[in-house]
Parts: C-alpha cells; structure tokens; sequence
C-alpha cells in the first residue's frame, strides 16, 4: 500500500487559497467553512463594538461571505490576509448598515467610544462610525496602510502579530503605523465633533 501522507488544514486552506486567487469556481464554498469560527470571532467583535446597531453575528458573517461570492477572485496570501479581507467586508456592510440607520434620524445620545484610550464624543453609535469611515477615507488617500493597519486591529480585532501575519509587514512597522492610525483618527474625530 503506498504512503499517502494527510493533509492537515493550513494545507488544504494554502490550496483553496491559491484556487481563490485564480478565481475557480465554487472555492469559496470550500473555503469559508474552514475559516468559519474565525470569521464568526471578527463579527461578534465588531457587533459588541457598535450595539446599538443591533446586528447580529450571523448576519454579518453572511452579508461578508455574499460581498466576497460577487467578486471574481482576491489576492489573500493566508489564513490571515484572508481573514483581514473578510473583515474589511464586514466594515463595509456595518457602514452601509450605519448610514441607513443614521438616514433617517439623527442620534441624540452622545456616546463615548474608546479607540484604545481614545475616547471622542460623537451622536449616537451609527453617526461615530460614519465618522470613522469617511476619516479612514482621508487618510487613505494620505496613506493606504496605516488604513490596512488601523482596520486589522480596529475592526478585525486583530493581534500585532496576526496584524503582521496578514499585512505582510515587520512587527514594528505594524506598531508605530498602529500609533499613527490612532492618532490620525483621534485627530479627525475631535474636529469632526468641534466643527
């Protein structure tokens, strides 16, 4: 009988990965399941972070996993790289929730959010992400990777190391652009509140 050595599931995961970044049909279908209670870790992150929004867990995994089936094939490098491009997705459709939520109405509660330290006062929950995001806008134009970096932490709820992992970048880089990001984004959200 010849030797047929198992794959364990960081392998298989490479290989999807690899089939997914050449756009094979029907990858993602293999793929998520393997990554599921990682993505299920990022959404509970991010529906604690903005409960005010009453999202929940499933929801968000599920509008991610529909955002990633429209596009044809991504670039992710890992395990990851793979989840910090689920987490992106994620941001992209609590914002899209946020501002059909912040359409209709204003909020009058003036809620403190903590960015690590950073407490800034802003109108209700949906209005302070709103606010984030059009701040992480600016700042990508100025520059794309302490956005990278700020939404791997941030949203993703991310280690310096996982941060790392997924940017492909050294860990000290990951730190001082880390420290920046907030800094930027503190910066912006205080005017923003002035103003």
């Amino acid at each position: 009988m010849p030797y047929s050595p198992v794959r364990t599931m960081e392998q298989t995961l490479r290989e999807l990965l690899v089939a997914y970044r050449k756009g094979e049909p029907g990858v993602l279908d293999r793929l998520v399941p393997l990554v599921y209670e990682d993505l299920r870790r990022l959404a509970r992150r991010q529906v604690r972070q903005w409960p005010n929004l009453t999202l929940d867990t499933t929801s968000v995994v599920h509008e991610a996993y529909l955002k990633l089936s429209r596009q044809h094939a991504l670039d992710a490098n890992d395990r990851a790289h793979f989840l910090a491009i689920c987490s992106q997705a994620m941001r992209q459709f609590i914002i899209n929730y946020a501002r059909q939520k912040s359409a209709g109405k204003r909020g009058s509660n003036v809620v403190m959010h903590d960015i690590d330290d950073m407490e800034v006062p802003v109108h209700g929950e949906a209005d302070e992400l709103l606010l984030i995001d059009q701040t992480l806008r600016g700042l990508e134009e100025a520059n794309p990777r302490l956005v990278r970096v700020f939404e791997c932490r941030f949203f993703a709820g991310l280690t310096e190391a996982e941060t790392m992992e997924a940017l492909n970048l050294p860990l000290r880089t990951v730190q001082r652009d880390w420290m920046r990001a907030r800094a930027w984004v503190k910066d912006m959200l205080s005017e923003q509140h002035s103003a």
